[in-house]
């Protein structure tokens, strides 16, 4: 998937113009037709619902990014051992990066990665000029196939609409009626507070975590940390990427998204631009915080994933959002050691 010059800004000209590249590395990937389809078809697909967000002068990294990593992790590579092997060796002597680009890519270092390619290319036999040589054989025996378009747009709306599930829930919390607000109240007292008086109730705690960690923050969700983002997987959305490059790390802020698994939201996102470490990480809503988990990677400060420690009801979820807006809150904050606000989410973050 070469890098041409100039990026279209339209994504059905870019997503046609890269369709045929993406199939060809699919197809190194997994070494197997049917496979590199849908797996070029799913990258697209995720590409078109984050199309918006995506940096006009990196798009061809972000595509590849994600076509390499749902290799990875996706059902391609289970029961297959080399597979991290062969993606070295295909983003190396097929796509002609650098180490340190594969690095990026993979989330390692540029030691791992010429490691790992020393050792793949031995035993290939030790010919660079023959591997290339061999991958471009099978390039040229992949049949071309149109763009299914119109399926990626469809699926990727539905993507969208999935990540963006906390627009609708404030929506439809304008109209809760004010009997909801004493019946649910999240962060309240009284033997009428729900499952978020109890996430009120509870501490959060920040937590050191190792790159590709999986923590579980709730029945059937994990999360876990690269050098570049936050990774969320659901029943319904698995291995979703939040990079930090979507986001203007020189100034302070929040992210925040709503995971629904088993009926139930998982609220979550991303702080970054801060200082050091957070003393904690709390929701605001109009009765009060509600403590939030925190995890961030040793030696990678001023940015990391934050949690809600209890997954809420659709009820629940209403209410936070719906007493957040009335009393204007500001959704998130993250305080340092000393209490401080450092960083937050405004109130109206839904409407941009």
């Amino acid at each position: 998937m070469r890098t041409g010059a100039g990026i279209p800004h339209d994504f059905a000209a870019y997503a046609r113009t890269r369709w045929p590249q993406l199939v060809v590395t699919a197809r190194l990937l997994t070494d197997d037709l049917p496979a590199a389809r849908d797996l070029a078809l799913r990258t697209l697909i995720r590409v078109h619902a984050s199309w918006r967000r995506v940096p006009r002068n990196d798009v061809d990294f972000h595509v590849r990014r994600l076509l390499v990593r749902t290799a990875l992790r996706g059902r391609w590579s289970r029961g297959r051992r080399g597979v991290r092997q062969r993606a070295v060796l295909v983003l190396r002597y097929w796509e002609g990066l650098t180490d340190k680009q594969i690095a990026q890519l993979l989330g390692t270092s540029g030691g791992a990665v010429r490691h790992i390619a020393g050792r793949g290319l031995k035993a290939h036999g030790g010919d660079a000029r023959r591997l290339r040589e061999t991958y471009a054989a099978v390039a040229a025996d992949v049949p071309a196939a149109p763009l299914p378009l119109e399926t990626v747009r469809a699926r990727g709306r539905v993507v969208r609409r999935r990540r963006v599930a906390v627009v609708a829930v404030c929506c439809a919390a304008v109209l809760v009626p004010g009997s909801l607000f004493a019946a649910g109240r999240i962060g309240g007292a009284g033997a009428g507070a729900s499952s978020g008086a109890a996430a009120g109730r509870s501490g959060g705690s920040v937590r050191i975590v190792a790159p590709g960690e999986r923590v579980e923050v709730a029945p059937g969700v994990q999360t876990w940390l690269t050098a570049d983002g936050g990774h969320w997987s659901t029943p319904e959305q698995p291995d979703e990427f939040r990079g930090l490059d979507a986001y203007p790390r020189h100034r302070p802020g929040v992210s925040m998204q709503a995971e629904m698994a088993k009926g139930r939201y998982v609220l979550s996102g991303l702080y970054y631009g801060v200082t050091g470490d957070p003393g904690r990480v709390a929701l605001n809503t109009g009765h009060g915080e509600v403590a939030a988990q925190v995890l961030t990677l040793a030696g990678s400060p001023g940015w990391g994933v934050w949690y809600a420690s209890t997954s809420l009801s659709v009820r629940d979820t209403k209410v936070f959002f719906a007493e957040g807006m009335e009393k204007n809150t500001e959704g998130v904050r993250v305080y340092d050691a000393a209490g401080a606000v450092v960083a937050r989410l405004r109130s109206d973050w839904w409407r941009a």
